[in-house]
C-alpha cells in the first residue's frame, strides 16, 4: 500500500511538471504572439512611408485627421519634431472657434463673460522622405482618436525617364537651331527652345524637391469644448446709468424749443412778400364784404 502510494505521488509530480513546462511554454508563445503584435501594429503605421521597391521612385504625402487632448501642446510637440527630423512647416492655422458666448452680470460694476469654443489647427509640414514613417508614428502617438489617416505614394518613375529624355530632346534641338544660319526665325526657334528648356528645368527641380522631402497635412482638434471666464465690466447697468437723464432732456428741450421759434420767425422773414400779398388780398376781401354790407343796408331803407 505504501509502495502504490510512492508510485502515485511520483507520477503525480511528474505530469504537474509536463504541465507547468507546458503552461510556461504556452505563456511564452502568447508573449511572444502579443509583441510580435505589437510590432506589426507599430510597423503598420508607417508601412506604406517607408515603402521602398528597387528601381522605382515614389513622391510620397500623406494627410492626417485626428483628435489630441490639447491642440496648443500637440502643436508645439509636431513642430519641434519636424524641426528635429530636418523638415520644416509650410502653414499652421491655430485657431479657435467659438460656439457660444454669453455675459452674465455679477454685480453692479462686474460681469463675467462665458465662452465656449473648440480649438483646432490645420498645418502642412514637409519633412525628408526618408523620416516620413518617423514623422507619422510621432504624430500618431499624439491622438486620442483618430479620424483618418491617407498616405500616397505616386510611382513617378517612368515621369522621371520621360523628362530625362525630354531634355536630351531640347538639347538636341538647339544644337541644331545653332547650326542654322541667323534670322528672325532662328532668333524665334533659339528664344521658344530657351523656354521650353527653363519650364522642363523647373519641372525636374520640383519633382526632385517633392522626391526629397514629403508633404503632411495635418488637422487636429480637441473632442470636448473648452470654456473661458473672462471678467468684463457690466455694460447693463452702465447702459442704464446714462439711457436717460430728466433734468438734462427738460433743459435740451427748451433750447431746442427756442431755437424752433427762430427758425420760425426766420422762415416766415424769408417769405415776407408772401405774406403781404396775403394780407393784401385779406383787406381787400373784407374791404368788400362791408361795401356790399352797406349797399344792402342803404336799400332797406329807401324800401322803407
Amino acid at each position: 500500500m505504501k509502495t502504490t502510494y510512492i508510485r502515485l505521488s511520483f507520477v503525480s509530480a511528474i505530469l504537474f511538471g509536463i504541465y507547468s513546462c507546458k503552461k510556461g511554454e504556452a505563456i511564452e508563445s502568447i508573449s511572444e504572439t502579443s509583441n510580435y503584435s505589437n510590432e506589426i501594429s507599430a510597423d503598420s503605421i508607417s508601412s506604406v512611408a517607408t515603402m521602398s521597391v528597387k528601381d522605382k521612385q515614389f513622391i510620397k504625402t500623406a494627410n492626417v485627421d485626428m483628435e489630441v487632448k490639447d491642440v496648443y501642446d500637440a502643436t508645439i510637440s509636431i513642430e519641434k519634431s519636424v524641426q528635429e527630423l530636418g523638415g520644416f512647416v509650410t502653414h499652421s492655422n491655430l485657431q479657435s472657434r467659438v460656439i457660444s458666448e454669453d455675459t452674465y452680470n455679477t454685480s453692479d460694476e462686474n460681469a463675467v463673460m462665458v465662452k465656449k469654443y473648440q480649438t483646432e489647427n490645420s498645418m502642412q509640414v514637409r519633412v525628408p522622405t526618408a523620416n516620413l514613417g518617423e514623422l507619422l508614428s510621432f504624430v500618431n502617438n499624439k491622438k486620442l482618436f483618430l479620424n483618418s489617416r491617407i498616405i500616397n505614394a505616386e510611382d513617378v518613375t517612368s515621369n522621371i525617364k520621360y523628362a530625362e529624355l525630354e531634355g536630351k530632346r531640347i538639347k538636341k534641338t538647339s544644337e541644331n537651331i545653332a547650326e542654322l544660319k541667323t534670322t528672325k526665325d532662328k532668333v524665334r526657334m533659339s528664344d521658344e527652345n530657351m523656354s521650353e528648356n527653363n519650364s522642363q528645368q523647373l519641372a525636374n527641380l520640383n519633382v526632385t524637391d517633392k522626391l526629397k522631402y514629403s508633404t503632411v497635412d495635418i488637422l487636429i482638434k480637441e473632442p470636448k469644448l473648452r470654456i473661458a471666464e473672462i471678467a468684463v465690466a457690466n455694460s447693463t447697468n452702465v447702459d442704464n446709468k446714462y439711457k436717460f437723464n430728466f433734468f438734462y432732456s427738460a433743459k435740451n428741450a427748451f433750447v431746442e424749443g427756442f431755437y424752433l421759434i427762430q427758425r420760425i420767425i426766420v422762415g416766415l422773414i424769408s417769405i415776407w412778400p408772401v405774406i403781404i400779398i396775403f394780407a393784401l388780398g385779406f383787406y381787400f376781401y373784407r374791404k368788400n364784404q362791408s361795401n356790399k354790407k352797406l349797399k344792402i343796408k342803404t336799400t332797406d331803407h329807401s324800401a322803407s
